[in-house]
This record gives structure tokens, sequence and C-alpha cells, in this order.
């Protein structure tokens, strides 16, 4: 039952994806060491790719059904497989730029197919919580077995190169492109327009605010906590088992709480935990705040993925609001850097944990406003619309958790019925006519009994 139910094909193509951002800071840090770049240089380097990743987003995110999941999904594999393969084997400067940023659209493709079809899940938190769990697990053990093996800048790469090939049968899976119907193809609007928005707007500030810390947070222990890099690793590395813990728990309690309060009260704790970490002048502190951190990280990202997918059945808030989320990650390293020099620090983290309790406020609105609920096809998005539609999603929504039947939904993008016009002069005359026929037999016989 767990395996059929479990989108798989989509986990791993999730993975895929979301490897890459998940392996900057040691991506970044080897392209310094490896290469003849300045920090600066190799954080711009990680940048690209990132913005690639982000620019895929955005324009595929309305074509995944046009193009078909499978033809698009296959192209961001091989354009993550080659571009990462070849930034990993050269050793020119321009050569890995090139592959980083070919390889960063191909991660992008897979990440906007893999959102927009897990948004057509029965369960999307379930989905979104099992990739986040896959890819934490995977970067984890990257990160545990890449500095044993040897330094320069190839080998992250290729882990993200290998990944991508690995995920390639799962591709087979995955539906081609939706047949145009007779009457042309529909093309719905995107609802949820003023919420949508709000929510992609404050996910680049949110991924922003975290990637500024992680950006720094080796610096941070390195010269202020006073952790060796040994210690340093092992902080590191319990931070990412955190990250799964955290996962894990997300997926565990669901949809119980809604989405408003793990949102908005775990951004709030997280706020807290990016001040701690960015003031600590000693090894607990700064552990404390890194592992507290990681651990609430991947839960309200779980619940903000979840929040975008029910946006828009279709996904594509979800596609665009991952490419939103890829913007903040992108410029999060660079403008950690200018903080830290300009600010300090402690200063830096409080900039950070005061523009995560801004955002707070507009992201939390979102998931009350909506509701966590999916947008119904053809119900109530139009002026006019008659009430007895929401009456039948209703009466659907009822059926689905008491058990009575009530009724199919129709997929979202369906064409609605044709409105055919019933004479009703005909129907009336028929039933005029029965009336007459049964009139004198039932007259007949009721005055029967009373006369004897």
């Amino acid at each position: 039952m767990f395996a059929r139910t479990t989108p798989w094909p989509l986990v791993a193509l999730f993975t895929a994806g979301y490897l890459a951002p998940y392996l900057l800071p040691t991506t970044v840090g080897r392209l310094d060491s490896g290469l003849p770049l300045t920090a600066t240089q190799a954080g711009a380097v990680g940048s690209a790719l990132l913005l690639a990743s982000a620019t895929a987003g955005f324009l595929l995110a309305s074509r995944v059904e046009r193009f078909g999941a499978r033809s698009l999904a296959r192209l961001g594999l091989v354009l993550a497989a080659a571009g990462y393969g070849a930034a990993a084997l050269g050793s020119a400067v321009p050569a890995v730029l090139a592959g980083a940023v070919v390889g960063g659209l191909g991660s992008g493709a897979a990440t906007t197919v893999a959102a927009t079809r897990i948004a057509a899940e029965r369960d999307p938190h379930r989905a979104s919580t099992l990739g986040l769990l896959t890819v934490s697990a995977l970067a984890a053990a990257v990160y545990l077995t890449v500095p044993h093996l040897g330094s320069g800048h190839g080998l992250p790469l290729a882990a993200v190169a290998l990944t991508s090939v690995a995920a390639w049968p799962a591709t087979c899976r995955l539906p081609g492109p939706a047949p145009a119907p007779a009457a042309g193809p529909v093309r719905a609007p995107l609802p949820h327009r003023r919420s949508g928005l709000v929510l992609a707007a404050t996910m680049v500030c949110w991924s922003l605010a975290q990637n500024c810390l992680w950006g720094v947070s080796g610096r941070i222990g390195l010269e202020q906590a006073h952790l060796g890099e040994a210690a340093l690793g092992v902080v590191f590395a319990a931070a990412l088992g955190a990250g799964l813990v955290g996962v894990v728990t997300a997926g565990a309690l669901g949809a119980r709480f809604g989405r408003a309060v793990p949102i908005g009260g775990g951004t709030v704790l997280i706020a807290g935990c990016v001040a701690l970490t960015a003031s600590a002048s000693g090894p607990a502190a700064f552990t404390a705040g890194e592992i507290a951190w990681n651990t609430l990280y991947p839960v309200v990202l779980s619940y903000l993925i979840g929040l975008a997918v029910s946006l828009d059945p279709r996904g594509r808030w979800a596609a665009l609001a991952g490419s939103a989320s890829s913007l903040g990650t992108a410029a999060g390293p660079l403008t950690g850097s200018l903080l830290s020099a300009g600010a300090g620090f402690t200063g830096m983290g409080l900039v950070l944990g005061a523009v995560l309790l801004v955002i707070t406020v507009p992201m939390t609105a979102v998931a009350l406003h909506t509701g966590g609920r999916a947008p119904l096809p053809g119900a109530g998005r139009r002026r006019g619309a008659h009430p007895a539609a929401l009456v039948t999603a209703a009466t659907a929504t009822t059926g689905a958790t008491t058990g009575t039947p009530g009724g199919a939904r129709p997929e979202a993008g369906t064409m609605e019925q044709p409105v055919v016009k019933i004479p009703m002069e005909a129907f009336a005359a028929s039933v005029q006519g029965a009336y007459d026929t049964a009139g004198p037999r039932q007259a007949a016989g009721a005055s029967g009994p009373g006369t004897g």
C-alpha cells in the first residue's frame, strides 16, 4: 500500500532538482580553493547557478502541461547531468561557469515539473515532505562523504550530476503532453493572484534571510565561536541530521494544525535562532542555534510548499513560488557577506531576524485567507457562478470525509459540459396529457367507496 500510494518518481525528480541548492555551501567553498577564484567570485558562480534555476522555473511554470511532464523532466535531467558533469571535469573558470549555468537550468526544469505534478497529488503535503526528506538525507550523506574523497571543486558537482542520471528511470512514469481539446486549448487564469504574489514576494525575503546566515555560518563558527574546522564539520552534520528530524516531524503533523500556525510560529522561532547563531560567541550557543534553526527550516518550508500548492491545483503557483525562493537563495550568500562586513555578525543576525518577523505577518495572512483549500475548477471563480456549484463541492467534500457518496469532482483544467436547453413546452404537454388521462379514473375510484 505504501509503495503504491507514494509518488516515488516525483520524489526522485524533486531530489535531483533540489540537491544543487542544498550543496551550495560546499560547492562554493571548493570553487575558491580548487580554482583561481576569490571568495566573492566563487559566490557569484553559485549565484549564477541559482539564478539559472529560478529562470527556468519562471519560464516553465505554466508550460508543463503543454509540453508534457515527461519531456520537460528528461530535458532538465539531461541539462543537469551534462552541465554539472562538465563543470566537475573542467579546470578553466569559463567552462565551470558555463556548466554551472546549464546545470542550474536543468535543476530548475526538474524542480518545476516536480512541483506541478506534486500539486496534482491526492496528498501534496506528504509528497513534498518525502521529497525534502530524501534530498536532506542525500545532502547529509554527501557532506559526510565528500571531505574524505579528496579536495577540488568537482566532487559535489559530480554528485549532483550522478543524481540526475539516477533519476532518469523515474521519468518513464510521468505523463506526456495533454491532448488538446476539440474546441481549442483552454487557458485557465491563475487563481488567488493577490495571495500568490504576496506569497512569492515574501518567499524571496524568507529564503534570502535563511541563506544569508547559511552562507556565512562557516565564518561565524571559525572566527566568532572559536571552533576548529573538524568540530565545525561535526556541527554541520548534526544540523543536517536535525533537519531530517524536522522533515519527519512535518510529515507526521501533516495538516493537523493547518498551515498558518506552522508558518507563522515557525518563522518567529527561526528569527530567534538566526539571531542566536549570528551572535554566538562560544561553541555551545553556536551549536544550539544551528541545530534548532536547521530543525525548524524544513518544517516551515514544507508548509510553504503546501500553501503554494493549495493556491492552484495545476501547480503553477508552486513552481513560481519555488522560483522566487531560488532568487532569494541566489542573493543570500552575497547579501550575508555585505551585511556581516558592514554591521558585524551580530548586527547581521538582528537585521535578518527583524526581516523574518516583518514578513511573518503577510505569510500568515495568506495562509489564513486561503485556508489551505485548493480552488475548485468551475466553482465560484467567475462572477455570477451559481451557488449550486458550491453546494456540489461541499457535498463531494462531505462524502470524502464521512463515506457518503458525494460524486466525482472534475479535474483541474477540464472543459465544462455544454449547457443544453430543455424544451419545456413538450414536457409540460406530456405532463398535462398524463393528468387528463388519470384524472377521471381517480375521481371515479374516490367516489365508489363513499357511496356504498
